[in-house]
């Protein structure tokens, strides 16, 4: 058997450890007890991409927070092994890193970032009755649409879009927008489906909305018709690389709209150089947020790794504190004992907050307050 019994203190003794914002080796320490703890090696699968393009946007971020959040875990006396394969950015290469995973025997899957690769590829686990945990995959419901082996600590699109619209409209007070999102992408056809909801219940006009698909060399025409309508604000709802590509082309063609890009971290800012200027987003993380452990993280990331934290890469921090405590709720390697103890997971303190798991499977982050940020001399700022 790959997991086997777990120390229950030991567990207990690492997430109090994140409770309290110990990250540090010697304040750690100071908390065992007298005598040598052991505890039994406890193997994860991690399925994230580690080539193609959706690597460093997505994949590489999550990898460095499970990493760090490892290492913690086991400076204070856990024994989290990980067995990884890489999703290859593609469908078949998340079911394939799925399946591999499941043939493997592990209790638990954590990984496939994104919501149309999750779609095909956590049924796989689902079937196997092995816990598949994504870390930031947000197109609404569909943790429920699979099955009770499947969570998410992403925040869905059905609650960041809603904050998002109500915070940008009470700045800008804008009254027509356009949309263009990607029309085979999961996640963006969900911020576009609840975009369209968002506005509507504020009365805001929707006066275009313009499709692509995934890998789109040539945005030219969609932007064209957006700017020959000169609305207020421009709407982006896609994957990294083309929404790097749609900032570039839009400032190309002379649109002047204010650009609102749903999710657009420092990555693609970088990529997109000047023409991401005065674009804005909404998230539900920042570097600066005042959250328990958040500043901490923020630091050991930074050591640790020589970059600023990525949202992905927070996201997956908190994932593997959670299922960390579910493994020690359930005192099992038994994976529907897991399961078990992941749904009852309720008012559990994350570096994003306190966090809870809804009936679905879903995220629940107590009391979130979505963050606006606008890019500012190259870089997200808060608003």
């Amino acid at each position: 058997m790959i997991i086997r019994k777990i120390s229950m203190f030991t567990f207990a003794l690492a997430i109090v450890a994140l409770v309290v914002g110990l990250t540090g080796c010697e304040k750690i320490v100071t908390m065992m007890p007298d005598g040598e703890m052991e505890s039994e090696e406890i193997t994860i699968g991690i399925a994230v991409a580690e080539t193609g393009e959706n690597a460093e946007p997505y994949g590489l971020p999550m990898k460095r927070g499970l990493e760090l959040a490892q290492e913690e875990l086991n400076m204070a006396g856990a024994n989290i092994q990980f067995v990884s394969m890489d999703t290859m950015s593609t469908v078949d290469g998340a079911k394939a890193a799925v399946q591999a995973l499941a043939d493997r025997g592990v209790s638990a899957i954590v990984g496939v970032g994104i919501s149309t690769q999750l779609k095909q590829a956590f049924p796989i686990a689902q079937e196997a009755g092995i816990v598949a945990f994504s870390p930031i995959s947000s197109a609404a419901g569909l943790s429920g649409e699979i099955g009770d082996y499947v969570f998410r600590a992403g925040i869905a699109t059905n609650i960041l879009v809603p904050g998002g619209v109500e915070k940008t409209l009470a700045a800008l007070n804008y009254e027509n927008v356009a949309i263009i999102y990607d029309d085979i992408d999961d996640y963006s056809i969900s911020v576009k489906d609840e975009l369209n909801k968002a506005l509507e219940a504020n009365n805001v006009t929707i006066g275009i909305t313009e499709s692509f698909q995934t890998k789109a060399t040539d945005f030219s025409m969609q932007l064209t018709a957006i700017m020959e309508m000169n609305p207020d604000v421009l709407f982006v709802a896609a994957l990294s690389g083309d929404m790097t590509n749609i900032i570039i082309k839009a400032r190309e063609l002379g649109i002047t709209s204010t650009l609102i890009v749903p999710d657009l971290t420092d990555s693609e800012v970088a990529a997109a150089g000047t023409a991401a200027e005065g674009a804005i987003t909404f998230a539900g993380w920042s570097s600066i947020s005042d959250t328990p452990g958040n500043s901490d993280f923020v630091q050991a990331y930074m050591t640790k790794y020589s970059i600023d934290p990525e949202p992905w890469a927070a996201q997956a921090y908190a994932t593997l504190y959670i299922l960390a405590n579910a493994i020690h709720n359930a005192g099992s390697s038994d994976s529907a004992a897991i399961r078990d103890a992941l749904a009852q997971t309720s008012h559990f303190p994350t570096i994003l907050g306190p966090f809870s798991f809804d009936p679905n499977g879903e995220a629940i982050y107590e009391d979130i307050d979505v963050i606006v940020q606008t890019v500012t001399e190259g870089k997200l700022q808060d608003n």
